[in-house]
């Protein structure tokens, strides 16, 4: 059986190597001529990190990553609101990492040529379109050429192509008013160098975490920071593009921001490039398995960063991918993933519209008012937790049965 994979970002390099391990055929097309490791930094959840352990990549994301020992909520102030640890000694099987997205992307990359071959990934292939019929599925790319197969999975990113053919006519993406910007600054660590902390509150926040190993190795720390600030009157989501470089006007928003470990503003004016993001995702779809095509990753189920989980979202897509087709290889394969993966993630879609797990800031908001308040005489230990529990149940990364 060979399965076509559209898209070589992280979903679809994860979901090859899970069909590899299966003993599947697999062949990946990229739309770009030629790949580079951009962006900056994610998370890559429990559960996640579990499925690259499965495939033998533990070492390699020690080495590159930190091993996030918790996400912090703070005020504005500083307070320290809830802390969530998301590490093996809290109770996880395996750790979260913080991690640049091209470093893992081009780990995924380069096991994938080293185990299937070096033309299993072949660049400048822009998916055009596909037919199928009974036995197989014909992929047309936009360069005028084309490849059969026995199944496609869509894997092409937030503008995808084969989930326009399957969804014509979706309309614009879904944007609520908040623009990103992001960066990473080299400079000296904070807290522990293993912290990530989210602060603020609904309208100006502030995203900071360290994602280099080899940084940490040095006694420095490569800071990943997004700034995010909702505007009444947003620019569209359609004019999204998310290499923009942005002015840094926004800084301004960040003064009255006091960290007990890092300057903000220092570490914003410090960073050389800066990108412009507005925070877009799509309605959850009603399915997306067609006979021998489906989707994956953010072609399936695009969503707000909330809970730093799109990333880890994918690779499990893959995992359970691989599972399926392994049971049922075929069609009813595709579909007995979709009836596992779609639920949850439509449920972390929609969750996610709601702050998800940082609904904890905006509680925090309602209640202190200054650098003199006191958290525990505001907010219960318990109903913060609540927040955090119902997330990682949604999100599926769950502790350990003691």
């Amino acid at each position: 059986m060979k399965i076509i994979i559209a898209g070589a970002g992280i979903g679809g390099l994860a979901a090859a190597l899970c069909l590899h391990e299966k003993g599947f055929e697999v062949q990946i097309f990229e739309a770009v001529n030629t790949l580079q490791p951009l962006g900056v930094g994610i998370n890559v959840m429990p559960h996640a990190s579990g499925v690259l352990f499965g495939v033998g990549l533990g070492d390699a994301l020690d080495e590159m990553a930190i091993r996030t020992r918790a996400i912090e909520y703070r005020t504005r102030f500083g307070h320290l609101i809830q802390s969530d640890p998301r590490c093996v000694e809290a109770g996880f099987e395996y750790p979260q990492y913080s991690i640049h997205r091209g470093e893992l992307q081009f780990l995924l990359l380069d096991t994938v040529r080293t185990r299937l071959g070096e033309d299993a990934v072949i660049t400048g292939k822009a998916v055009a379109g596909f037919t199928q019929d009974d036995d197989r599925v014909h992929v047309s790319f936009a360069d005028g050429s084309s490849c059969d197969g026995d199944l496609l999975i869509g894997a092409d990113g937030f503008r995808s192509k084969v989930r326009e053919q399957l969804h014509p006519g979706e309309g614009p993406a879904h944007y609520e008013g908040t623009m990103m910007w992001r960066g990473a600054n080299v400079q000296a660590p904070f807290a522990d160098g293993r912290t990530m902390f989210i602060a603020g509150d609904h309208d100006v926040k502030f995203v900071c975490y360290p994602i280099s190993g080899r940084a940490a190795r040095k006694g420095e720390a490569l800071i990943n920071w997004v700034a995010e600030i909702r505007h009444d009157n947003p620019r569209a989501a359609e004019e999204a593009d998310w290499t923009r470089e942005a002015e840094r006007d926004f800084i301004s928003e960040y003064f009255g921001f006091r960290m007990p470990d890092i300057d903000i503003p220092t570490l914003l004016k410090n960073t050389q490039k800066i990108t412009q993001y507005p925070m877009i995702d799509r309605d959850p779809l009603p399915w997306w398995t067609k006979e021998r095509v489906t989707l994956l990753g953010d072609a399936a189920h695009p969503m707000y960063p909330m809970g730093a989980n799109g990333a880890s979202q994918a690779i499990l897509d893959g995992r359970a991918l691989a599972d399926a087709l392994a049971e049922r290889p075929g069609p009813q394969g595709l579909l007995a993933y979709e009836a596992l993966r779609r639920p949850i993630t439509t449920n972390v879609v929609l969750n996610n519209r709601k702050s998800g797990p940082e609904r904890v800031l905006d509680i925090a908001a309602a209640r202190v008012k200054g650098p003199e308040d006191r958290i525990e005489d505001l907010i219960s230990a318990a109903e913060l937790e609540e927040v955090a529990a119902s997330y990682r149940q949604i999100a599926g990364f769950v502790k350990k049965a003691v």
